[in-house]
């Protein structure tokens, strides 16, 4: 099985950066992939964090399966002790709901300022993720078309943006960028299946063939009824065939096929699917 790698180097410039980002807010909301919950969480994120209160959304949840959501709801919501909401940057029916616990996690740090004298401020937050977990579409989401920059902040590294959400909340609007440091290569594959992972650091192709064995498993007939497969062994060169994704030579384009079912996972094409399984 051919391994998925990534830079050391990166691993701690991105970590340094984002604990800086840390260092000058009150409240952080990390954002996971639905469709691999597991997966898409950073293994040391309380060390990155250290003790800053912070709320899980689970976004793409319009692209997961329902049931296994409402699972790992309730899963990563026993393991970590933080709130978790389900949600999705295509609506903002939960923007309400984000945002009050936003401020209610954030309360202690401002009546901490107030009584050392400080006037009341508004939460200050950031959002955090690995990459391509739709923290900017978050983002966008909590900012709506409504934004107003409110810029450098007393205190506050001079670079730094922020727009104000309402008048008790104050956003960080560029994303923390949890650094993919993924020893577990099956993780790493799942990562990859969501685009996490930039195709230059895998065979598109052997993740495809990982990507097919892995919802055969789940959703057994899923892929062999979608790309309308009979008899044919359940891979990416009979798939190839029966799109007539040809090349030279009449053998099968599977570069190609193998990009283009990938896509059809990534943009809910193939159902509402949940590859981190919770039994």
């Amino acid at each position: 099985m051919e391994h998925i790698h990534w830079y050391p180097g990166h691993i701690a410039k991105a970590e340094k950066k984002l604990k800086e980002q840390v260092n000058i807010v009150d409240v952080v909301i990390e954002v996971l992939d639905a469709r691999i919950p597991l997966s898409s969480t950073y293994p040391d994120i309380e060390k990155l964090l250290r003790d800053k209160p912070r709320l899980i959304l689970m976004n793409k949840a319009d692209l997961a399966n329902n049931e296994q959501t409402q699972k790992w709801v309730k899963v990563i919501k026993e393991k970590t002790n933080c709130p978790v909401i389900a949600t999705s940057a295509s609506d903002n029916k939960d923007l309400s709901k984000i945002l009050n616990k936003v401020i209610e996690l954030g309360q202690p740090k401002i009546i901490a300022l107030v009584k050392k004298g400080l006037l009341p401020r508004a939460v200050r937050v950031m959002v955090v993720g690995m990459p391509n977990v739709g923290k900017s579409s978050i983002i966008n989401k909590l900012i709506k078309k409504t934004k107003t920059k409110t810029g450098a902040k007393a205190g506050v590294t001079r670079d730094q943006q922020w727009v104000r959400i309402n008048p008790k909340v104050d956003l960080l609007d560029t994303p923390g960028i949890i650094p993919l440091k993924q020893e577990d290569q099956n993780k790493a594959y799942k990562l990859a299946f969501v685009d996490s992972i930039g195709e230059h650091a895998y065979d598109v192709e052997a993740v495809a063939e990982i990507f097919i064995k892995n919802v055969c498993e789940i959703y057994p007939d899923l892929i062999r009824d979608y790309y309308k497969l009979e008899d044919e062994e359940v891979n990416i060169s009979n798939i190839a065939l029966k799109r007539n994704w040809i090349v030279q030579g009449g053998r099968p384009d599977t570069k190609r096929c193998a990009q283009n079912i990938l896509n059809d996972f990534r943009v809910g094409r193939l159902g509402k699917l949940t590859l981190d399984v919770n039994e």
